[in-house]
């Protein structure tokens, strides 16, 4: 990223509170950054600090009131190497959806020469609202780079999906991009279709069953196979992970069912399948509409049996590769063989739950692979990055 020129678009929303530790890592990173902020933004983050740590004037205005000096929106945009908008509203999305042009900021948008990123920042339920999926898709349309929002705690007291990225995760998006762009990088060609985290069932409006995954197994085969050139979708339930690339999408879901509505979308899209997701197999027959309230002493809960993603996307295939997850903790490998076997899967990687070691929440595994044949390798204890690339590399020529 060193002498990479970044023109930091700000709007008026509270993860504007983040961008100066971004500013400092794009200059730690040697990038050159000059900021432009929407007038509302100078109310959630001081224009001096930006000044500050990027060492350049910060621009907000058409022209300085007291000097009559004019802001040339058309030469910053000729400046940028890229133009990253952070956060970027739901109003000035749906601005530079539509053209409009009633601010500095989107005056530099409209005159930029080179490619535009933005990272989405608002409340749950305006992120899933029609009018912004419209809005976000029109400037898909527009090849605008879009990292998408993550789930966790809200400005609203809400938990959901709204949070901008981390800036750490923002800088390590624009390093793979520029990376990617400077040494004329080539892609593999293969899109695979990766699957990570809990699922979610719900029993009333306030519970739910699930489990220990945390998504750190699933996410690390991700950022593998975007290492290794692939371009990746992520289909992920509620996990504190997080992870930005210019070739991921991720995309969140709940229930199992939410899930296999998923993989169903995506799978004629894939050419690898990789399930690393902890499916509930069962969920309650039917959600109560209302809290359930402590009464008797015991309470009894009718469970149905889930949809099998996996099944059904190894009987669905065409030339997908499908490789398959198993967590065990008894009679492990013959349990692996039998999924291996009864779902005609490509792999079946095993491990097992060994609390701090491996399995949910660990940050280290020990695996077991079988392939269709039967033939039996094995990973050694390590860090799940490592084990993540492994993994990779033995899907890949699997592959070929």
């Amino acid at each position: 990223m060193f002498g990479k020129r970044i023109l930091l678009g700000i709007t008026g929303g509270i993860a504007a509170y983040k961008i100066p530790i971004l500013v400092r890592l794009l200059k730690k990173h040697g990038a050159e950054v000059r900021c432009v902020l929407t007038p509302h933004a100078a109310d959630f983050v001081s224009p001096l600090v930006l000044a500050t740590l990027s060492q350049e004037a910060v621009h907000i205005e058409f022209w300085n009131k007291q000097t009559g000096v004019w802001t040339n929106h058309v030469e910053l945009g000729l400046w940028a190497d890229v133009m990253l908008i952070a956060p970027a509203t739901a109003n000035t999305i749906s601005k530079m959806a539509s053209g409009a042009c009633d601010n500095l900021l989107l005056a530099t948008y409209l005159s930029l020469k080179c490619p535009c990123i933005i990272a989405p920042a608002m409340d749950l339920d305006m992120y899933q609202h029609p009018s912004f999926k419209r809005n976000l898709s029109l400037l898909e349309q527009d090849r605008v780079h879009i990292i998408p929002a993550t789930f966790g705690s809200l400005a609203s007291g809400l938990e959901g999906q709204g949070r901008m990225e981390e800036p750490e995760q923002i800088c390590s998006y624009l390093q793979a991009y520029f990376n990617t762009k400077t040494h004329n990088f080539q892609p593999s060609g293969q899109k695979w279709l990766i699957t990570a985290g809990p699922t979610r069932e719900a029993i009333d409006p306030v519970r739910y069953i699930s489990n220990h995954s945390t998504g750190k197994m699933g996410f690390a085969l991700a950022k593998a196979a975007l290492e290794a050139g692939h371009e990746v979708r992520l289909i992920c339930g509620p996990t504190a992970q997080e992870l930005a690339h210019p070739r991921l999408s991720i995309i969140p879901i709940e229930s199992a069912q939410e899930l296999l509505v998923e993989v169903q979308t995506n799978w004629a899209w894939a050419t690898v399948g990789v399930f690393s997701a902890a499916v509930a197999d069962y969920r309650v027959s039917e959600v109560a509409q209302e809290k359930l309230k402590k009464q008797a002493d015991q309470i009894q809960l009718q469970l149905v049996k889930n949809p099998d993603v996996l099944a059904w996307a190894a009987a669905n295939k065409t030339a997908q590769k499908v490789i398959g997850f198993a967590l065990e903790t008894n009679n492990s490998e013959e349990n692996a063989l039998s999924k291996l076997k009864a779902k005609k899967l490509d792999f079946i990687v095993l491990n097992e739950q060994q609390n701090g070691i491996s399995g949910f929440g660990s940050d280290t595994n020990k695996l077991i692979i079988f392939d269709k044949a039967e033939q039996r390798r094995e990973l050694p204890l390590q860090s799940k990055s490592e084990i993540a690339t492994a993994l990779i590399q033995l899907f890949e020529n699997q592959h070929e």
